[in-house]
């Protein structure tokens, strides 16, 4: 009878510490990072999650508040583009959030999502004429550190 009690105990325990196991890599690899406070729209916030996935590819959330529309700064432009660079400090466009009733509500709110082979290490969004753009411009509206 003890035995049996003593088995299922230990069956207990390492289910649990299995479950542990998978659960806590899982939790390690997403990371969250506010944008710095931005000197062209200072009261647009947001923040960038970062995970890894099982196909070894960083997914990237992003979501802004208070992002200015595009076509009231000054100088006014089309479009928010999206970028990262990558550990092997590379630029690269990874999108682009428009301004507009289809892309962000009265409140200027908007949210960007996408995944990516290469691992990030800085994210930053500036305003451009054309979402297509293969270099950013000068006018960067929000960064984050290094991460």
């Amino acid at each position: 009878m003890k035995t049996i009690l003593i088995k299922s105990a230990l069956t207990k325990m390492a289910l649990g510490v299995l479950f542990l196991g998978l659960l806590l890599p899982m939790q390690s690899c997403s990371k969250k990072v506010q944008f710095e406070n931005s000197p062209v729209v200072p009261a647009a916030r947001g923040d960038v999650k970062i995970s890894k996935n099982s196909n070894k590819n960083y997914g990237i959330k992003i979501k802004f508040d208070n992002l200015a529309e595009v076509d009231r700064l000054d100088p006014p432009k089309k479009t928010y583009v999206i970028w990262m660079v990558t550990d092997q400090q590379s630029t690269k466009n990874i999108g682009q959030v428009k301004s507009g009733s289809s892309m962000m509500s009265s409140k200027l709110k908007a949210d960007f999502e996408t995944a990516t082979p290469f691992k990030p290490v800085k994210i930053f969004v500036t305003a451009e004429d054309d979402g297509n753009v293969e270099y950013p411009g000068m006018y960067t509206i929000l960064s984050t550190s290094n991460f």
